[in-house]
């Protein structure tokens, strides 16, 4: 049945006969305002080309966190399978965080991301040349999905690639190497930024577990000190002894900030803290475990050690 906006008076009358219907209308209304702005900006965008040429060198440019990066290397991969991929790394790009919660304030990727980022990068097979974005000419930019109507705040983070460029690729299993190390094989490690954090959930009760290393900042490992005064602090030279670290122990928990986006490409035993506002992490495949609840939290984390 065609929806029918109401003039003032209607809404008005109906607001004090029928607060019900009144409640129906207004959502009906907002569904119909998010439909049309998904389609006004949908038929304005400018599409990539999606007769992808698979070169021997495919080269890449992304400003986005270094999560975000993380979670486009499926993409790079698929897009770069027939040879090699270049990536391009955009620096100095604003971003918008709420609360002012992220360490890099309001930009999305500096130069130190970018150092600690490439001994990582450069690890993978496929990428040959990691460096910073100078307007060199490039066959994908990684940043285009931030045109498109996608939600971002819920979803799969690695889909969003997909969904631009036309294409798959199988999330479920590692698409990130690292070596192991065997000092961190007993270790439990605990990464938790201060966004994306569950007000419903208290991380205490990790107290009778030993052996617990926090990666992360330093200000973030304070924070969880208080509630966990036996947790070390590992401080790591670049990204890739992180992914070395996660790779290498019993179990991974974290919400949803970098460190787990080294634990969901690696496949290890992990655990999530799942944000209820921003859902756009998706646990796949070998080690998946999520959470939202405190006493789901605490049988997880029994049911994975004990």
């Amino acid at each position: 049945m065609e929806f029918k906006k109401l003039s003032n008076l209607k809404k008005w009358y109906l607001k004090y006969t029928d607060s019900a219907a009144y409640r129906n209308y207004k959502l009906q209304l907002q569904d119909i305002h998010q439909d049309e702005n998904f389609y006004n900006k949908s038929i304005a965008l400018q599409h990539p080309d999606l007769n992808h040429p698979y070169k021997t060198t495919t080269v890449f440019k992304h400003s986005g966190n270094s999560g975000d990066i993380i979670y486009s290397l499926p993409a790079v991969f698929e897009l770069s399978k027939k040879g090699k991929a270049h990536l391009f790394l955009h620096v100095n790009q604003s971003g918008e965080y709420s609360h002012n919660y992220h360490p890099l304030g309001n930009v999305m990727l500096n130069d130190k991301m970018v150092d600690l980022l490439m001994p990582l990068l450069l690890h993978q097979p496929q990428i040959t040349v990691v460096e910073k974005y100078d307007k060199q000419p490039v066959d994908y930019n990684l940043d285009e999905f931030r045109s498109y109507s996608i939600l971002l705040d819920r979803g799969s983070i690695t889909r969003w690639y997909c969904a631009v460029y036309g294409i798959s690729y199988d999330t479920s299993q590692p698409w990130l190497t690292a070596p192991k190390d065997e000092r961190y094989v007993n270790n439990i490690v605990i990464a938790r930024s201060h966004r994306y954090r569950s007000p419903v959930v208290d991380y205490g009760f990790l107290k009778k577990y030993p052996n617990k290393l926090f990666v992360g900042v330093q200000e973030e490992y304070d924070d969880m000190k208080k509630v966990l005064p036996d947790l070390e602090f590992k401080p790591v030279k670049d990204f890739l002894e992180m992914a070395i670290i996660i790779n290498s122990c019993k179990l991974f928990i974290g919400n949803q900030s970098f460190p787990f986006s080294l634990a969901e490409a690696l496949k290890v035993n992990r655990l999530l803290e799942v944000c209820y506002k921003a859902p756009n992490v998706i646990v796949e495949g070998k080690g998946a475990n999520d959470f939202i609840y405190q006493p789901q939290f605490e049988y997880a984390v029994k049911r994975l050690l004990e």
